[in-house]
């Protein structure tokens, strides 16, 4: 186990304490030991949770088709088209847009 600042401080004289002052520079101010050690990090998992479930909701076809084969909208007629393919990876790239960026949607675990 590395010696403490405050024994390097002590043993090693100014030079000492300057360099470990130095090494850890790029560290925040207030961390504390426990936190520069500790290897856990807090996963985001609100991208991967609302891409998921946007992805699931605007499939074409499963809800809605939109246009639709008949009409312009057509609810759970479990098909698709090249058409109903584009809208629905806009909406799905609007929406995300919204959730992720303008919105900021975070979802923490750990």
């Amino acid at each position: 186990m590395p010696p403490k600042h405050d024994e390097q401080c002590r043993h090693g004289g100014a030079r000492s304490c300057q360099s470990v002052v130095a090494s850890n520079a790029h560290l925040p101010v207030n961390s504390t030991h426990h936190s520069l050690h500790s290897d856990k990090k807090m996963a985001d998992w609100g991208p991967v949770v609302i891409a998921t479930v946007l992805f699931v909701l605007l499939t074409p076809g499963l809800l809605f088709q939109l246009p639709g084969k008949g009409r312009i909208v057509e609810f759970a007629n479990m098909q698709t088209s090249g058409p109903s393919i584009f809208v629905h990876t806009i909406l799905y790239f609007a929406l995300i847009t919204i959730f992720l960026i303008a919105i900021g949607v975070h979802i923490y675990t750990g």
